[in-house]
């Protein structure tokens, strides 16, 4: 199985949030006071926000930092529950 990485599935959760909220990059990244390229590098996952930059991204979303939390809880909580079949390995022609 797939290791799940919490910074992953926050910054899904961010950028959903973000998106559905019809705000872009730079509206959020301006009141949440963070560069555009970091808070996008955290929507990919690509970075760890720390808690008081996941607070002022909170803010800028108008979102409470708990429903971040409880919706990243239920992404991670459908991902291991994916069942992952076994990958048969091709077997050697036969002669």
């Amino acid at each position: 199985m797939a290791a799940v990485l919490m910074r992953e599935m926050v910054g899904e959760t961010l950028r959903e949030l973000r998106m559905s909220s019809g705000k872009t990059l730079r509206d959020v990244s301006g009141q949440a006071r963070v560069s555009l390229g970091y808070l996008s590098e955290v929507e990919r996952g690509h970075k760890e926000a720390s808690s008081e930059l996941l607070n002022a991204i909170c803010g800028a979303l108008e979102v409470e930092l708990s429903e971040v939390l409880r919706l990243t809880t239920l992404r991670v909580g459908a991902h291991e529950n994916v069942t992952h079949l076994p990958v048969r390995t091709p077997r050697a022609a036969v002669a």
